[in-house]
């Protein structure tokens, strides 16, 4: 199906790569534009239904199963929206008794989610594509070209309030299910022009065959970030040996082992380790020094430090008299 390629939507590998470069830069803080992720989702799922119900009365009219089609999969997007959207709501809850590191790992979780989900339609626009090169269907062009047209406007703005909020795991997986419609709308558009004037039919499933080995590469590029973040491995923007060389490089620090960075959520990082001093009267000047280090140059707040001194002190043994 021509429109099928918007499920798996060049505007969005762009966006996608601009988030992806300057996440380590957001990441560094816990700055939030004025924007919550929350809100930008639900924006974004306002449109996209919107526009599903557009396509669905253009396929009705026009007795256009690929509209129809994508109507459907453009409500699975939402679905995909309303997920991320939940989870950015979870995740602003405050800590608790029992969940002391609140609940940010429900937007990775969505993320994990969301990125196997892309994977899934990946795969069954594939089959879809290899069906219509063995079986191909007549398409009305000019229909498709002017949905596509109002499509791609539609997903720009969704992509556009999507990655204007604060950038996580979550609202990244969220992303790959819009942008795969921006890039289906770009195909679709051209699909459709080539359709129209020419009639030559094959250029719709081999855009979309183009369009899903693009949205499968981000999706693993997303999916192994997030298992990396499950699996609680170091920042993959962080050196951890670098930081180990830093802290030790602090005045009155002897050395610095049991160093482990790990990634809580989105945009907080934590770090513990053992400190060994020269003179325990000094930590509270040490920790302040290592505390403000860490913000500045590696982005880590979350910070828990344990000192140890070189020196042991033996308390001479008295006698039992």
């Amino acid at each position: 199906m021509v429109l099928n390629v918007l499920d798996t939507n060049i505007t969005l590998l762009l966006l996608y790569y601009y988030i992806m470069h300057n996440h380590a830069h957001h990441s560094h803080s816990h700055s939030h534009s004025a924007a919550s992720p929350s809100r930008s989702l639900i924006w974004a799922l306002v449109l996209t239904l919107s526009f599903a119900g557009v396509e669905a009365v253009a396929g009705w009219l026009s007795g256009s199963l690929a509209l129809l089609g994508d109507a459907a999969h453009m409500v699975s997007d939402a679905t995909a929206l309303g997920l991320a959207s939940f989870a950015a709501w979870i995740a602003m809850k405050p800590p608790t008794d029992q969940h002391s590191y609140g609940y940010g790992r429900a937007e990775v979780i969505a993320a994990l989610v969301n990125s196997l989900f892309m994977i899934v339609i990946v795969v069954g626009i594939v089959v879809a594509a290899v069906d219509r090169f063995q079986s191909p269907q007549p398409v009305i062009g000019s229909t498709v070209m002017w949905v596509a047209a109002v499509g791609l406007v539609i997903n720009l703005l969704v992509a556009f309030v999507v990655s204007s909020g604060h950038q996580t795991l979550n609202t990244r997986g969220a992303l790959l299910h819009v942008l795969g419609d921006l890039l289906g709308s770009v195909a679709a558009l051209i699909a459709g022009t080539v359709i129209h004037f020419t009639g030559w039919t094959p250029i719709d499933p081999i855009l979309s065959l183009v369009i899903c080995a693009l949205i499968l590469y981000s999706s693993l590029h997303l999916l192994r970030e997030v298992l990396h973040v499950i699996m609680e491995g170091v920042p993959l923007h962080i050196d951890l040996q670098e930081v180990g060389n830093a802290m030790a490089a602090i005045e009155d620090v002897n050395s610095v082992h049991d160093l482990h960075i790990w990634t809580l959520s989105s945009g907080r990082i934590a770090l513990s380790a053992h400190i060994v001093v020269d003179e325990l009267g000094k930590w509270q000047q040490i920790l302040d020094q290592q505390s403000g280090m860490l913000k500045t140059r590696f982005g880590v707040e979350h910070v828990t430090l344990q000192p140890e001194s070189t020196t042991k002190i033996i308390q001479p043994l008295s006698l039992i008299k």
